[in-house]
C-alpha cells in the first residue's frame, strides 16, 4: 500500500467489480451502467461478467462496435472459460481472424440459427441491428458510450437486461450527415446510447472503475484532470513501478532530449516553430516518425510489474497517433521500412488499443482556426491516454494563443447536456503539463 491512500487500487477495484456483478445478479434493474477510465479493465468486466452469467445457465449476447473489440473479447472469453460455447455473428463475407480460429468452441455464422445454440452470442451493432428474431434474458454492450443511440434502438428488442460498460471520456459517436434537426431531443441519434439511456432511466445504477492499469503514475492525475475532472481515478501503480531506460546512446541532438525527457517524466513536448502550415505539415510528421524511430534504434527497456527485469520495447509497442488520416499516411512513409511494424493510425482506430510508449501530433498543431473537431476533448483524450510508460506530443508553438483567440462559439441548444469537460479546457490542461515537464525535471 502507498502512503496516502487507504486501500490498495487492487482493492478498491475489486469492490467496484464486486458492487457492479451484485447489482446484476438481484435482477433488480433492467440496466447497469459501468464509467471507465482508460485502461481500467473494461473487457476484464465484461469477460468476468459474460463468464458469471453464463455459469449461472443465463444465455446471452454481447455487442461491441468493431469487428476488432469482438473478435479480442472472443479471445479473452474462450481463454477466460475454455469450456464456454461461443457464437460469432458475422457478416456473410467475414473471414475469421487467428485470434478467433485458433479456439475450438467457437462457431462462427451469418445467422443465430446457424451457430448451434451457444452460451454466448458476440457481434457488433450493426450485425445485431439485422437480427429480427430472437430474444435473450442478458446483454452485454462494450464500449457503449461510442455506440449511437440509435444503433441501440435497434437491437433494445433482443434483450431483457443489459451491462453497458464504456469510457465516457473519450470519442462520442459521429455522423457524416447533418444532424442539427435532431438537436436538443432526449432520443437525439448523435448522443451515446448511455447518454439517452440514462435521460429515459434516471434510476438506472451508475458504477464508476476508479483504478487506471494502463497509465502510469506520471500521467493518471494529468488524464484525470484534464478529461474526467468530476469522477477522477488513479493509477494502479506507484511512480517507482515503472521505468524506462535505454541500452543505446543518442546523439544528443533535439529528438533525444524528448525521447530522454519523456523516459524520466513520462512525459515530453517535441514543439516546432509557430506558424501556420498544411494539415499534412511534413515537418511535424517527420519529427513523429523521428521520434518513434529513435525510440526503437536505442534500444528501450520497459520495466513493469508485469516485467521486473525488463522487456524490450519493440516495434509493435509504439504507436504514433494524429487527427487525420492524410497525416497517418505521411508519417508511414516517413518510417519507410526502418518503421515496420509501429502502428501508425487516427485517434477513431486507436481507441481501446494500449502501448509501451506513444508519439502524439498535436491536432491544433499549425492550424489557423481551432474547429469543433479539433478541439473535441475525446480525441486528445484517446491520443494521449495510450501508453503505459511515455507519451511525447509533437507541436509548432502558438498553440495557447490560438485556443485565446478562439473561444467556443457553438450555439448553445436548448434542452442539451453541458458536455464537460469541454476541448477547449482539456486542451489547455494538457497544455499547462506539457509546459511544465521540462522545468520541473530539472535538467
Amino acid at each position: 500500500m502507498r502512503a496516502g491512500l487507504e486501500v490498495p487500487p487492487a482493492v478498491e477495484a475489486e469492490r467496484v467489480v464486486t458492487a457492479v456483478l451484485a447489482d446484476l445478479r438481484s435482477g433488480a434493474h433492467r440496466g447497469v451502467v459501468v464509467d471507465s477510465p482508460p485502461g481500467a479493465g473494461k473487457s476484464t468486466l465484461v469477460v468476468r461478467a459474460a463468464v458469471e452469467l453464463a455459469a449461472a445457465g443465463e444465455p446471452l449476447i454481447i455487442v461491441a462496435q468493431t469487428n476488432e473489440q469482438v473478435d479480442d473479447l472472443i479471445d479473452r472469453l474462450a481463454r477466460k472459460a475454455p469450456e464456454l460455447r461461443i457464437g460469432r455473428l458475422s457478416a456473410g463475407d467475414y473471414r475469421p481472424s487467428e485470434r478467433v480460429r485458433g479456439h475450438e468452441t467457437v462457431r462462427v455464422a451469418a445467422k443465430v440459427a446457424d451457430l448451434g445454440g451457444p452460451a454466448v452470442i458476440i457481434g457488433t451493432a450493426a450485425k445485431w441491428a439485422t437480427v429480427a428474431e430472437g430474444f435473450w434474458p442478458w446483454a452485454i454492450v462494450d464500449e457503449a458510450y461510442q455506440m449511437r443511440s440509435d444503433a441501440l434502438l435497434r437491437v433494445a428488442g433482443r434483450f431483457e437486461r443489459a451491462l453497458f460498460v464504456g469510457d465516457p471520456g473519450q470519442l462520442d459517436p459521429f455522423s457524416t450527415v447533418e444532424t442539427a434537426r435532431w438537436t436538443g431531443l432526449t432520443w437525439d441519434p448523435m448522443q451515446s446510447a448511455v447518454a439517452v439511456l440514462l435521460r429515459h432511466n434516471p434510476g438506472l445504477p451508475v458504477h464508476r472503475l476508479p483504478v487506471s492499469w494502463r497509465l502510469p503514475a506520471s500521467a493518471a492525475p494529468v488524464v484525470a484532470a484534464a478529461f474526467y475532472p468530476f469522477t477522477g481515478f488513479r493509477a494502479g501503480t506507484g511512480p517507482d513501478d515503472r521505468v524506462l531506460t535505454f541500452t543505446e546512446a543518442g546523439p544528443g541532438d533535439a529528438v533525444d532530449e524528448a525521447v530522454n525527457l519523456a523516459a524520466r517524466t513520462g512525459w515530453a513536448l517535441y514543439e516546432l516553430p509557430a506558424g501556420h502550415t498544411l494539415r499534412t505539415d511534413a515537418d511535424a510528421t517527420a519529427a513523429c516518425a523521428a521520434l518513434a524511430l529513435r525510440v526503437l534504434r536505442r534500444g528501450a527497456v520497459a520495466v513493469s510489474e508485469h516485467a521486473p527485469a525488463g522487456a524490450p520495447v519493440t516495434a509493435d509497442r509504439i504507436a504514433v497517433g494524429a487527427a487525420h488520416r492524410d497525416q497517418v499516411a505521411a508519417i508511414r512513409a516517413h518510417l519507410g521500412e526502418a518503421g515496420a511494424g509501429i502502428t501508425v493510425d487516427t485517434a477513431n482506430r486507436l481507441q481501446g488499443r494500449e502501448y509501451d510508449v506513444t508519439i502524439v501530433l498535436h491536432p491544433l498543431s499549425g492550424r489557423r482556426d481551432a474547429t469543433a473537431f479539433h478541439l473535441e476533448s475525446g480525441r486528445l483524450c484517446v491520443l494521449t491516454s495510450r501508453h503505459r510508460h511515455a507519451c511525447v506530443v509533437v507541436a509548432r508553438a502558438g498553440i495557447g494563443e490560438l485556443l485565446d483567440a478562439h473561444p467556443s462559439t457553438e450555439i448553445v441548444h436548448l434542452d442539451v447536456p453541458v458536455k464537460f469537460p469541454d476541448g477547449w479546457e482539456a486542451n489547455q490542461t494538457i497544455l499547462a503539463l506539457l509546459a511544465g515537464a521540462a522545468s520541473a525535471d530539472g535538467r
